[in-house]
């Protein structure tokens, strides 16, 4: 068994055959990247509810805490 890069991502290959078509691959990471998009929807809906706050790094990486609801506003 080989580990392969492709692109941005690692592959686990057999004989130098991937285990997964390109296309296969491609619906697993569309599937994951809809999960984690529910998850954090959800998450600033709940801390919302609570009028809770999340941590972000603005654009020169230094953390701030912004209220849920203004975060989820403009998610």
């Amino acid at each position: 068994m080989k580990v392969r890069l492709l692109g941005n991502y690692l592959y686990l290959c057999s004989q130098e055959r991937l285990l997964m078509s390109d296309k296969e691959y491609q619906d697993l990471n569309r599937k994951l990247d809809e999960g984690l998009q529910i998850a954090h929807q959800r998450m600033l809906e709940e801390k919302a509810l609570r009028d809770e706050t999340v941590v972000v790094a603005n654009s020169e990486g230094k953390i701030e805490y912004i209220s849920a609801k203004e975060v989820l506003a403009s998610f």
